[in-house]
């Protein structure tokens, strides 16, 4: 049954007591905005389908954020990305809102934000991690939410994920130049083992002493992205470069922000602001093909499944092909 009692200041309080039920409390301007209230709450009581949000006006964002990074993000494989972005979500207003608090508007408001300084693949993995967070604390955590998520009314980008950027071998020594003027003495080494192997970040930074085998030439990626093991061949160069790094499990050892920062300057210095690590993965894949090796031996080094998958990775221009075309035997027709 509802009860209610002016305040000093004018307002109505409301308070419903039900057997089964804590007491609720809610405050108004008027007592017919309190009734009102009342009396849908109880039917929704009666009816059994009343959900308390209590607790989530009691929990803001960043809460749910930490919450996340220590239960979920900490085992992924990607974890190291995860939580430079989670890290960074923190700081965000957005983040300093209770869960009840949280709107369409205020995601539209940290998209448009984003879409200021980050590209918009990644602008997408920061709306999709909070949402995937959201969702994790209603079905997981128990926590009572609306069953209208505000991240369902958002418009992600549509995502082109071919690109066109290519190291010219100029390109690449200017980059080469300017990694080892770096304070991080890896990052020169870092970016040739990723443009002469065509490895992802975490495979060189997860690879391990024990897996590489310097008489055979070959190093072995445990559980790399697609969820299987992959062996390489390793060139000269590359053997080379582990070999300067004989201390320790892994080979490299530094935290992720400061690879970004590192990089990140690097790249800048050479004039490089649309490039990213990852393309040297595309570098590899490029040079390998237009070196002589075919789909099928390109791909069991990069651990691409099919040649639609390499292909968003290998940036072959026309200009590439011209000695080739040259080269083909012109066949006599007859007319």
């Amino acid at each position: 049954m509802a009860t209610y009692r002016k305040l000093k200041s004018g307002k109505w309080q409301t308070i419903i007591r039900k057997p089964g039920y804590k007491n609720l409390y809610k405050t108004f301007i008027n007592k017919l905005m309190a009734q009102r209230w009342a009396k849908e709450t109880e039917i929704k009581i009666e009816k059994g389908i009343y959900e308390d949000y209590f607790e989530a006006q009691n929990i803001i964002f960043k809460d749910l954020i930490q919450k996340y990074i220590l239960e979920n993000a900490s085992k992924q494989k990607s974890k190291k990305s995860t939580i430079h972005k989670l890290n960074f979500l923190t700081r965000q207003k957005v983040a300093e809102l209770n869960l009840m608090q949280i709107k369409a508007k205020d995601i539209i408001e940290l998209k448009n934000k984003l879409d200021q300084s980050k590209a918009p693949k990644t602008v997408n993995d920061y709306i999709l991690l909070l949402s995937r967070i959201w969702n994790c604390a209603k079905m997981h955590w128990s926590i009572p939410l609306p069953n209208i998520s505000p991240f369902q009314f958002i418009t992600l980008h549509k995502i082109n994920n071919v690109r066109t950027k290519v190291l010219s071998r100029e390109e690449y020594q200017l980059l080469l130049s300017k990694a080892s003027e770096s304070k991080a003495y890896y990052l020169k080494d870092l970016i040739q083992l990723a443009y002469l192997t065509g490895a992802r970040i975490s495979e060189l930074t997860n690879l391990k002493r024990l897996d590489v085998c310097f008489n055979r030439k070959i190093a072995t990626f445990r559980n790399t992205k697609n969820g299987e093991d992959r062996t390489i061949p390793l060139s000269d160069k590359v053997i080379s470069i582990l070999k300067a790094y004989p201390f320790g499990e892994t080979f490299f050892k530094f935290h992720y922000d400061s690879f970004r920062f590192y990089f990140k300057q690097a790249k800048k210095k050479a004039g490089l602001n649309d490039f990213r690590f990852h393309d040297l993965r595309a570098c590899f894949s490029t040079n390998a093909l237009l070196s002589g090796m075919n789909v099928a031996e390109v791909s069991s080094i990069t651990g691409h499944k099919d040649w639609g998958q390499l292909k968003r990775y290998t940036r072959i221009k026309a200009e590439d092909l011209i000695a080739k075309v040259n080269s083909i035997v012109k066949i006599n027709t007859y007319t």
